[in-house]
């Protein structure tokens, strides 16, 4: 098996088995091609079979492994149109629900919105910010009357994480993302349905450049086998 590890401080087990998955795709220490065991990887995390197991689902969700039964798991070669998919949806549901939420919310339903905007602002601390990042996005979906909505953006977001780093690592710094945060929530709060929309499509068109212009990791070289 590869030499892999599991992230520090993660929210779930599974979380963690994913993420240390994806890592060692990304290092090539996971290689498409080559059936990798659940017991052996169980074993070399020093976890369960479950959390293994719940975490492999995730990342074939995702469409970075394929699970075969009573055999283990594959790497699957990267798409290029993966970002390109979660982000199209993302735009045809987030910028109309942005302009449900300016046009139909109430007055504590904005100041929920106002509340979780300023949260993203009170951290430095980039974990903490993904979170308010996506608290803000699922409240406004919610005052939007869209909970099934936001059940399936939270889910989409999820597996933009799993294929590779936030636009961070593009350079975009987390007072840029606030900052293009700012003209939905001021939209919304001033009642604009037409300008929280255009706004809401602005942030995430700019988004899905920074994320498609960096892709998914290459693959790792034929070469490259695990130890």
């Amino acid at each position: 098996m590869p030499s892999l590890q599991l992230p520090p401080e993660p929210s779930s087990l599974a979380d963690a088995v994913a993420q240390a998955v994806r890592d060692g795709v990304a290092a090539g220490e996971l290689v498409p091609d080559t059936t990798y065991s659940v017991y052996q990887l169980a074993d070399l995390l020093g976890v369960s079979r479950s959390p293994v197991r719940e975490g492999l689902l995730r990342l074939a969700e995702a469409g970075l492994v394929e699970i075969r039964r009573n055999r283990g798991f594959q790497v699957l070669p990267p798409r290029a149109d993966d970002i390109e998919e979660i982000i199209g949806v993302r735009l045809a549901l987030e910028p109309p629900a942005a302009r449900l939420a300016a046009e139909l919310g109430s007055d504590e339903q904005h100041a929920a919105i106002r509340a979780a905007l300023e949260a993203m602002a009170a951290t430095g601390h980039e974990d903490s910010f993904w979170a308010a990042d996506r608290s803000l996005h699922d409240v406004l979906l919610r005052t939007a009357g869209k909970p099934r909505t936001a059940a399936i953006v939270d889910r989409l977001r999820t597996t933009t994480a799993l294929l590779g780093p936030p636009t961070t690592a593009s350079g975009r710094t987390l007072a840029e993302i606030h900052a293009e945060h700012e003209p939905v929530v001021a939209a919304v709060l001033a009642r604009d349905g037409a300008a929280a929309e255009s706004a809401m499509r602005a942030h995430l068109e700019r988004t899905r450049t920074l994320l498609t212009g960096r892709g998914r990791p290459p693959p790792a070289p034929a070469h490259r086998r695990p130890g």
